[in-house]
């Protein structure tokens, strides 16, 4: 289950060819203009293709434009990923092992890209349609690793992120306590290697 949650995160959101997807992403690119950080706790939970419960958990998720995402999943089995805006950390203290890739890389494959990632050639990767306050958010290439994104809002405020992958199981996060972030907190997106862990090294450009 590990592996499907980071691959539902990585694989943890456009403007052709119809002119309704420019619309609608635009209002969408607006709303996450006005949220430049974001902290907040989570819920989730995991369901299977045909709607079987699979996993509970919750813990503590942040952003900050740019290029900045931290998702700490507290229970039932901590994990841990940091986009410090240039690497993608995944941390799993269970395994001692942390992996590590290229922004670029996790960007292409998650549409939750688009929360820290404003510039039209990303976006232009992905459809974008609304509805009642919800946006969702579908990948253009066969190949990424989810099927769909639904981003909701209360206002200005960011509620809900549905994600679902292409073996049609369903991760719903429901945010609460949500604030801005202040410059102390920032340091949750520097990531630091533990000490005896083993570290896949996934960059491109990482020299074998």
């Amino acid at each position: 289950m590990r592996k499907t949650l980071t691959a539902l995160m990585l694989s943890l959101p456009l403007l052709t060819p119809h002119m309704a997807f420019a619309d609608e992403s635009s209002v969408l690119k607006a709303k996450l203009t006005e949220i430049a950080t974001l902290k907040a706790k989570f819920e989730q939970t995991v369901t299977d293709i045909n709607n079987k419960q699979i996993q509970k958990g919750s813990g503590i998720f942040a952003l900050a434009y740019p290029n900045q995402f931290y998702w700490h999943l507290t229970e039932p089995d901590e994990s841990l990923i940091v986009a410090d805006g240039t690497d993608v950390w995944i941390y799993n203290p269970f395994a001692e092992e942390v992996s590590v890739m290229d922004l670029n890389q996790a960007i292409n494959a998650s549409p939750i890209a688009l929360l820290v990632h404003r510039d039209e050639e990303t976006w232009s990767q992905y459809s974008v349609t609304s509805d009642k306050g919800c946006f969702n958010i579908k990948p253009k290439s066969i190949d990424a690793g989810v099927e769909s994104v639904k981003v909701c809002f209360d206002d200005k405020t960011l509620t809900e992120m549905v994600l679902q992958d292409q073996q049609g199981n369903v991760s719903q996060f429901t945010l609460s306590e949500q604030t801005a972030i202040d410059d102390a907190e920032r340091a949750m997106f520097k990531f630091t290697v533990p000490d005896d862990v083993d570290i896949d090294d996934q960059r491109l450009n990482a020299i074998n």
